[in-house]
């Protein structure tokens, strides 16, 4: 399921950098983009929640760290892509 919810944030992500760049509104989809990047993250945590509840120790061992790093790194290029249009908009009011 985070997997999935994943993708779709990306896309929300993308097209909230299109819509900035042809001049539509962007707000929506990069609220959208931030919203699906926190339900990835919900999503991987119950993953996580169900490993421990059955005691997939080996699960939980292998994929847990690497995870871990992915969802920090992932977390933070998604919060930079969908905050970048408003810090250029402000950019660009300020010349």
């Amino acid at each position: 399921m985070w997997l999935a919810i994943g993708l779709i944030a990306i896309a929300a992500t993308f097209i909230n950098l299109y819509m900035y760049t042809t001049g539509k509104d962007y707000k929506l989809a990069m609220a959208m983009g931030l919203s699906l990047t926190a339900l990835t993250l919900c999503a991987g945590y119950s993953l996580v929640s169900e490993w421990v509840e059955v005691k997939d120790w080996a699960a939980i061992e292998d994929v847990v760290p690497s995870m871990e790093r992915a969802f920090w790194f992932l977390t933070i290029v998604s919060i930079l892509l969908n905050i970048a249009p408003i810090f250029l908009e402000r950019k660009g009011k300020k010349r």
